[in-house]
């Protein structure tokens, strides 16, 4: 064996002896694997060593279960033990091209959230491509601001945006743009906040990137508030308690310091914090203001309520008491995506992953406004494809948004809140009917051979229980023949659709390539006030090296 091949079994051993003996001795993972020195073993014994932690920590009776490590194992080349094992996230099964003849009707619950891009992005720039679960499409895409027009009615808040034009990874497709953009009050409407912020002081919140972080990104948030506006701090390790009263927004040096003074330690008794700190936001209930809760953690509760389903069903009933849910993750290592994105949609909230200051600067400060004052509940989208038309059809992302059919109009389903200014946007995939000269059936949709689909949206206004319906025809003479012609939010959107689609290796995309991406989203950077365009171009470069 050669002395250098040697060397580097030697220390792939040795790290393995570690590891092993790290899991034999730790209650749970408290911290991750430095991303930007990782070790290589070969894939074998990646692979033994992945398997023999998972099995420890089955038999210490952890909430971690042996999937959970295996779907980290190498994906286009980067080096598994790189990605910190702790981490949990919910298995997506990407959607498929339906036949319209089979299934005319698509339907999903919109979403909000961005949790995912900022997610990715961490992954990223710590030198590493992210797990495949860890991509949620329309999470990525829904991070960008569009600019599409706006209603000016709070009683009709939305205004719907369409496009069509090629689809830029696939020569025989076209892609179905659609652009939703909520009522943005102006700021001498903000109605007063009542706040409660929940905050995580467990033991695994002790690092700069987890209670360090938190506390400076809601000063940035504190610094805004108004003497009309109340905030009270809950926290919660081992058990809950209230480190301060609902306070005035003016008393800022109040509620900095209380933020200061906190330190982390102990368990994670997340259900008891849920259920003080919304007791505590009823208490000072505004009838007619923002009543939130924000909670932030990195969502790894061990004590206490902690499995998803028993949080899932705390949060839901909490949700009818009218107060709303705003949820920040941070830190990596434990990380536990799939309970935040689970309560989050239980709650009908919104959820950001805070990955740096200028993130939280984003979230808090930039868009405070879509992240705490909710303008619709349960709103839904459906779309009817022309089977005279339109061929075939897959919506890009939403997996875990779909709804059946009847859900629609059922106003007893669950779906998304949106806030004010939100834009939300999603992507349909369509292939065309090769054009007959003579149809065999005269079928009832040739009355509307002008229409390749018909949209509808369902929402109810924040006070009201019974949904209101607005419809948007989508008409086939819209259909761009050239990607150039498209609007920039058109192909920058499609460049990110393609980018989380590159990252999840789907077979959708085909050879569709990280270089291709990136020289589509330059020539559509448009306006790009804040640079979220110019970076997410940065990150595509770099995965492109990474992969």
């Amino acid at each position: 064996m050669k002395p250098l091949a040697k060397r580097n079994r030697v220390i792939t051993i040795a790290l393995s002896t570690v590891i092993l003996a790290a899991c034999a001795t730790a209650p749970s993972p408290q911290g991750s694997v430095d991303a930007r020195n990782p070790a290589t073993p070969s894939s074998s014994e990646t692979t033994y060593i992945l398997e023999k932690k998972a099995q420890v920590m089955k038999n210490m009776g952890m909430v971690a279960t042996s999937h959970l490590y295996r779907q980290e194992l190498p994906v286009m080349g980067y080096p598994a033990i790189a990605v910190a094992p702790g981490e949990q996230y919910s298995a997506i099964a990407e959607n498929r091209q339906i036949q319209v003849t089979d299934e005319p009707v698509s339907t999903f619950s919109i979403d909000v959230d961005t949790a995912a891009y900022s997610n990715i992005r961490r992954f990223i720039n710590g030198g590493n491509l992210p797990p495949k679960n860890a991509v949620r499409i329309e999470e990525m895409v829904n991070y960008f601001d569009y600019h599409y027009p706006t209603s000016n009615d709070e009683s009709a808040p939305f205004k719907v945006t369409t496009e069509i034009g090629p689809t830029p990874w696939n020569t025989g497709s076209y892609l179905l743009h659609v652009g939703i953009k909520g009522y943005e009050p102006t700021i001498t409407e903000s109605q007063p906040r009542n706040l409660v912020f929940l905050l995580d002081v467990s033991g695994s919140m002790n690092s700069a990137n987890k209670l360090g972080l938190l506390k400076k990104s809601l000063r940035l948030l504190v610094n805004q508030l108004t003497p009309q506006d109340r905030v009270a701090i809950v926290v919660y390790a081992g058990a809950s308690g209230v480190v301060l009263e609902s306070t005035p927004g003016n008393r800022r040096s109040e509620i900095i310091n209380a933020m200061e003074r906190l330190r982390a330690g102990g368990s994670t008794n997340g259900g008891a914090g849920i259920e003080l700190a919304y007791a505590i936001a009823q208490q000072h209930f505004n009838k007619d203001g923002i009543n939130r809760v924000i909670l932030a953690t990195d969502g790894d509760f061990n004590v206490g309520p902690s499995n998803t389903e028993a949080l899932k069903t705390l949060i839901k009933a909490k949700k009818r008491s009218g107060v709303g849910l705003t949820i920040l993750g941070f830190g990596m290592g434990n990380y536990n995506d799939q309970m935040l994105e689970a309560i989050s949609n239980a709650g009908d909230g919104n959820a950001a992953y805070i990955d740096t200051l200028q993130e939280a600067q984003k979230v808090l400060v930039e868009e405070i406004g879509s992240t705490l004052n909710t303008i619709a509940r349960d709103t839904k989208i459906q779309i009817e494809f022309n089977p005279e038309i339109v061929n075939s059809y897959r919506l890009v992302g939403y997996e875990n948004r779909l709804l059946n059919k009847e859900d629609f109009k059922n106003d007893r389903i669950d779906a998304g809140d949106v806030g004010a200014g939100h834009t939300v946007t999603a992507l349909y995939e369509i292939v065309l009917n090769e054009p007959l000269r003579y149809s065999a059936v005269q079928t009832k949709a040739l009355q509307f051979n002008n229409e390749l689909a018909f949209l509808k949206l369902r929402y109810k206004l924040p006070d009201e229980e019974n949904s209101t319906e607005m419809q948007h025809a989508i008409a086939s003479n819209d259909l761009n023949q050239q990607l150039n012609r498209t609007s920039n939010n058109f192909r920058f959107a499609a460049a990110v659709a393609g980018f989380g689609q590159r990252l999840r290796n789907s077979d959708s995309l085909g050879d569709y390539s990280y270089s291709e991406i990136s020289q589509l989203a330059q020539q559509s950077r448009g306006n790009d006030t804040f640079g979220y365009r110019a970076e997410f171009i940065q990150l595509v470069n770099l995965a492109n090296s990474l992969k």
